[in-house]
């Protein structure tokens, strides 16, 4: 990161807005994690799961456009000409959901999420994919191949089964923490779970629509499951017991280092600027060097002193708004 000469971690030198920055292609990973699940990642850019169930495919988490689906496409047909007929969003997050109409080609039949991610879509899922598109170039490409928002086709509250022939499959709310929609999908009797960005190994948790105050004890409901392997938002998938521990504790201490610092601001009556040299403080020497961090910190600090000073649900971010916040913490 950036640095002025006297080491101040609050003086940071102008940095490209976002990830506009970030446009080399990543390497990517297809992990099997069982006979039925899959890995699709790419060094911390957004991770796709697959299951594959006596009938049909589901995909967990549809990539940002239609043509970056394609690649997941050619994976699964490498092992399965069976049809995709699910897709389950974790959360509303474009970057996460506008690929879905990819998959109507090959069978699609569902698009399930929460009915709190259905109303966060309606609420703010137009912003949020004028936003995205603003901040990942990249994963963006080929956006005119995006026809509009993806809108669930089956909602659930709380939690719901469907089985894929013989195979169960749980998709479950566990607790607010990235969004309020967030989502769980997982095997029960193979113990692999689908955190979506619940969960992140070795990259930046993006807390801007997040509910600190609840995301650690959303992690400990979902360390209670024990789970043996787990495929986080971002990152490598979590093959062993020890590699979920790791993940659950490194996503608990982000947010609450991210939450505690904004908190300490607030009690000091530091305003955002100052809030964001603080925060630094704590966080950089621990999570400076981790997939887009410098992406996420302003973003995720502008929701922790929200929260902290008592704005309960995260404000709605726009591409101006995103701008606007960009320039006041990331340029001096």
């Amino acid at each position: 990161m950036p640095r002025d000469p006297t080491g101040d971690p609050s003086a940071v030198t102008d940095k490209q807005f976002a990830s506009q920055a970030d446009l080399e292609e990543k390497k990517i990973s297809w992990d099997k994690l069982s006979d039925n699940a899959y890995a699709y990642t790419a060094e911390g850019d957004p991770n796709t799961g697959v299951i594959i169930g006596d009938d049909g495919v589901m995909i967990i988490d549809a990539t940002a456009t239609p043509v970056a689906a394609q690649g997941v496409i050619r994976k699964i047909r490498e092992i399965t000409d069976k049809p995709i007929k699910y897709v389950v969003l974790t959360h509303y997050h474009a970057v996460r959901v506008l690929g879905a109409s990819g998959y109507r080609t090959e069978g699609l039949q569902q698009i399930i999420a929460s009915h709190d991610t259905y109303d966060l879509i309606v609420e703010r899922g137009q912003q949020d994919m004028d936003s995205e598109i603003g901040r990942f170039p990249r994963l963006f490409q080929a956006v005119e191949s995006v026809p509009g928002l993806t809108w669930p086709t089956m909602t659930f509250q709380g939690e719901m089964t469907l089985w894929m022939g013989e195979l169960e499959v749980k998709i479950q709310q566990i607790g607010r923490g990235h969004t309020k929609g967030d989502t769980i999908v997982y095997l029960p009797g193979q113990n692999i779970c689908f955190s979506g960005d619940l969960v992140e190994a070795d990259a930046a948790c993006y807390t801007g629509d997040a509910y600190l105050a609840d995301w650690p004890q959303t992690l400990d409901r979902l360390a209670a499951m024990n789970f043996d392997k787990l495929v986080p938002g971002r990152g490598p998938a979590l093959t062993t017991p020890e590699a979920v521990r790791k993940g659950l504790a490194y996503t608990r201490d982000f947010v609450s280092t991210l939450y505690a610092s904004a908190q300490e601001a607030v009690a000091q009556g530091m305003d955002l600027k100052a809030t964001m040299a603080h925060t630094r403080r704590a966080m950089d020497p621990k999570f400076g060097h981790v997939f887009i961090y410098e992406h996420c910190l302003p973003f995720d600090v502008t929701r922790a002193h929200d929260e902290a000073s008592g704005i309960h649900d995260p404000r709605i971010w726009t591409a101006e708004r995103d701008q606007q916040m960009w320039h006041a913490l990331q340029q001096g």
